[in-house]
């Protein structure tokens, strides 16, 4: 038995195949008896409309880009979930693509997907602003994690959530700090590495900074290093695998969490909830930034030219065991 096609349904009912192909693009050209008498066909049928078809019809691709600068990240697959979901509830799929912490590479693939996507997010992007202003332009894009005034974007705004997690330590007796700062390139590591300063200078306690680190084990590894070569009592880790890796440097050191030291992470990865001792950290909204950005691209993408728009969304401090009373010694 040949397959259904949109022919073999305007046969069924007498109406020319235009009519079919907008009856499942256009449903609103339409009308509802028509509409439904086609829907009934197709149900008989076992037709579904693909997405070649109705790019054919609407002119798109059907197909949004995501590029993330490094997959191995625990952050990333979440956010990957979390946009091709939002994606295919909008009748789109997802391209996804690994920059490997390479801005020269992220632009490149942007320029690479032009043709083949609708549109695109870039993740937590390490380009410059005027090398993603240039390779964007004309491009449907949201950048994720990063505000741009000329491009749409959605962003985790952990400010309040990092002031929440220092009154925590600063409660626990904890007067002097380490800020294990994470990539030069993140305008989200400046972002937090910003929020810890202004509170540090509120409490007027003692911060020291340490860093860049890479935002992996190893890197946290290497801020577990250098925290101990401070009097820092508690230490602000760029993100969740990075405390992760300050953890296991400073277990491995015979150095007790929270006895010794108290450590906080930023993302609350499915790591912090696994790891020995769980990690206190700030949760990402990780389904709404997902989905916000699916949305914003969307409507860019509906809307050539229109407003661009910037979106912040809150994270939230979540106190677990790897903080806890400043030690007495």
């Amino acid at each position: 038995m040949s397959k259904p096609t949109i022919y073999s349904i305007a046969q069924r009912c007498g109406v020319s195949a235009a009519t079919v192909s907008r009856a499942f693009n256009r449903p609103e050209l339409v009308s509802a008896p028509v509409r439904e008498q086609i829907m009934a066909a197709a149900r008989e049928l076992g037709y579904q409309p693909s997405s070649a078809a109705r790019g054919l019809v609407t002119g798109r691709a059907e197909m949004i880009g995501l590029i993330v600068p490094d997959i191995t990240n625990p952050f990333f697959p979440l956010l990957v979930r979390a946009i091709q979901r939002a994606a295919e509830r909008m009748g789109s799929s997802v391209m996804l693509v690994d920059a490997e912490e390479s801005a020269a590479a992220e632009v490149a693939h942007v320029a690479r997907l032009r043709s083949r996507v609708d549109g695109v997010i870039v993740a937590s992007p390490r380009s410059s602003s005027a090398a993603l202003r240039e390779a964007a332009r004309g491009l449907p894009c949201v950048l994720l994690n990063r505000p741009l005034r000329d491009l749409s974007s959605v962003i985790c705004d952990n400010t309040s959530a990092l002031f929440d997690a220092g009154e925590h330590l600063h409660k626990h007796g904890h007067r002097s700090f380490a800020l294990l700062a994470g990539p030069s390139a993140s305008w989200a590591a400046a972002r937090r590495s910003q929020a810890i300063r202004r509170w540090a200078r509120g409490r007027e306690v003692e911060l020291t900074e340490l860093g860049p680190f890479r935002a992996t084990f190893k890197g946290g590894r290497q801020a577990g290093a250098a925290l101990l070569g401070t009097t820092a009592t508690a230490a602000f880790a760029f993100d969740d695998l990075t405390a992760c890796g300050v953890l296991a440097e400073l277990a491995g050191r015979g150095v007790a969490v929270p006895g010794e030291r108290s450590v906080v992470g930023c993302d609350d990865v499915l790591l912090a909830r696994t790891v020995t001792p769980h990690l206190t950290t700030v949760t990402a909204p990780m389904d709404d930034l997902g989905a916000t950005a699916v949305r914003v691209l969307t409507r860019q993408i509906e809307t050539p030219g229109g407003d661009r728009e910037h979106v912040g969304l809150p994270g939230v401090f979540v106190a677990r065991d790897s903080t806890g009373p400043r030690s007495a010694s």
